[in-house]
């Protein structure tokens, strides 16, 4: 049982880090900063915990900052809200969109995704279902190689930037930890491309907010 347990742990260990090195390299020459990431027509933010008050978490906060800069700066011309809201009592992409109003982005180059319930998830109906085809994706520095490689995967030509104001605390330590453990189910994702959970009817609500004049 012992050498059993032994084997078993190994093989994890062999796949759990081919997968992360496998992510790095296909997303190691699209990270960017905001100053340097190339223009592309749509940011991709994917949701993150919203507390019961509707305020998104700071790790979410600092995401759709970033994406609020893109938008201001030139660099995108709207931004897709992705998240979840599996139940009524919880609704990521409006409080993301709410947030972003508050801080005077207009309400009208806002995309909302209400059923991104993975990174996968997001990447697969930004392309399938809201018509992506280029975007700069946007979040925390640790989950950045993923997304990147998710969403190339998927069929957006897809740059990013990273999140790195967050303190390097216990909380960072567990989300950096779960990030490094997703990359197995990253890596079979992209190998399988499972189908989304939902897909339904495309949706012109990315392409109308690129077009739209800002009110």
């Amino acid at each position: 049982m012992l050498r059993t347990a032994a084997v078993a742990a190994t093989l994890a260990t062999v796949v759990g880090l081919s997968s992360i090195i496998w992510i790095r390299f296909a997303s190691s020459d699209y990270e960017y900063s905001v100053d340097t990431v190339p223009a592309a027509e749509v940011a991709l933010i994917p949701g993150a915990q919203v507390y019961a008050s509707g305020q998104p978490s700071p790790y979410l906060a600092a995401r759709l900052d970033l994406g609020r800069r893109l938008l201001e700066t030139g660099k995108v011309k709207a931004l897709l809200l992705t998240g979840d809201n599996g139940r009524p009592s919880y609704d990521e992409p409006t409080a993301m969109r709410s947030y972003l109003v508050r801080k005077g982005v207009p309400a009208n180059k806002i995309a909302l995704d209400y059923a991104g319930f993975s990174t996968y998830e997001s990447c697969a109906r930004a392309h399938k279902i809201f018509g992506v085809q280029q975007a700069i994706v946007v979040t925390q520095d640790f989950s950045l190689p993923r997304t990147i490689a998710l969403c190339r995967d998927a069929g957006i030509e897809a740059t990013g930037i990273g999140d790195d104001t967050q303190p390097h605390n216990l909380t960072y330590n567990k989300c950096w930890l779960r990030d490094q453990l997703a990359a197995t189910k990253a890596a079979f994702d992209m190998l399988v491309h499972p189908a989304p959970k939902f897909l339904g009817n495309q949706e012109s609500t990315v392409r109308d907010a690129i077009n739209a004049t800002p009110q």
